[in-house]
């Protein structure tokens, strides 16, 4: 809670101080999310703390342990955090396959490794062109992979072909999504939307997804006509978003702090995430 005068960074080193006797030394916002109640609204400002001084303890008789960020799922909250745990577990490079024809599968397996291996966690399969049996004899072995390099593989658009080979998640196209009045994947599964405007934004958080894409936010070779968001159009967005949100379009790694500036999760991308 911000004292009149302080700065953001200056109220989180007092009330980490006040509460666990920590002095914070250095951090990076990581989501601001807008809730409201039936009396209030409130923004919780949710920052990632990289160096402190001093042991966390209890200085005001709180309950108090250490928990892996995979257990945070488990743990009962307020419905303003959830938005915070995501962001805390998704990573800042999110990879989305090209739209290949039909062709041998080392030639998606390969290079999705690759990329495994560069540190890529997240992983969208998007294949529209080819038959819904294939892209699910691919995904089961892409998600054998996944899980040996702690990464998460999500399947587009198709929930029951999800759900049926056990993939970690969907991610769903607009249009798909602006069918549905609710959330349609087990809370474990990880859900995702992509958006354009406000009013998918605010639809992806209704029926609770657990992150979305915005975009274009510049030109695309794929779509060179699209009217570009810009960053100053895509910060204002992101800013009134309770998600974790990725910049798409003409993003490549470098773009990771100015999207991240802008209060995105990172970026999402094809071609600059794709090896080769």
């Amino acid at each position: 809670k911000r004292e009149t005068g302080e700065s953001r960074w200056e109220a989180l080193v007092r009330e980490l101080d006040e509460e666990l006797g920590i002095v914070a030394s250095a951090g990076r916002p990581l989501i601001g999310v807008p809730f409201s109640y039936a009396d209030k609204s409130i923004r919780l400002d949710v920052w990632t703390v990289d160096a402190y001084a001093g042991t966390p303890w209890s200085r005001e008789g709180q309950a108090l342990r250490w928990v892996d960020e995979a257990a945070l799922d488990a743990i009962p909250m307020p419905d303003a955090d959830r938005p915070a745990i995501a962001a805390l577990r998704l990573p800042s490079e999110y990879l989305i396959t090209p739209d290949l024809p039909p062709t041998p599968h080392a030639a998606l397996i390969d290079p999705i490794t690759e990329a495994m291996r560069g540190g890529v966690r997240l992983i969208q399969l998007r294949l529209p062109q080819w038959a819904r049996a294939d892209v699910s004899r691919l995904a089961m072995q892409l998600h054998a992979l996944a899980q040996e390099y702690g990464a998460r593989l999500l399947v587009n658009a198709d929930i029951e072909l999800a759900i049926d080979t056990g993939l970690d998640g969907v991610h769903l196209p607009a249009r798909v999504a602006a069918t549905l009045d609710a959330r349609p994947l087990p809370d474990q599964m990880w859900l995702g939307v992509s958006c354009h405007d406000a009013d998918e934004l605010a639809h992806a958080a209704r029926i609770g997804a657990d992150f979305a894409t915005l975009s274009p936010v510049q030109a695309t070779p794929s779509h060179p006509a699209n009217a570009q968001l810009g960053w100053e159009r895509f910060g204002a967005l992101v800013h009134d978003c309770p998600l974790p949100v990725y910049a798409l379009g003409g993003m490549g790694v470098e773009d990771v702090p100015a999207a991240q500036g802008c209060g995105a999760q990172g970026i999402a991308a094809i071609r600059h995430l794709w090896p080769g």
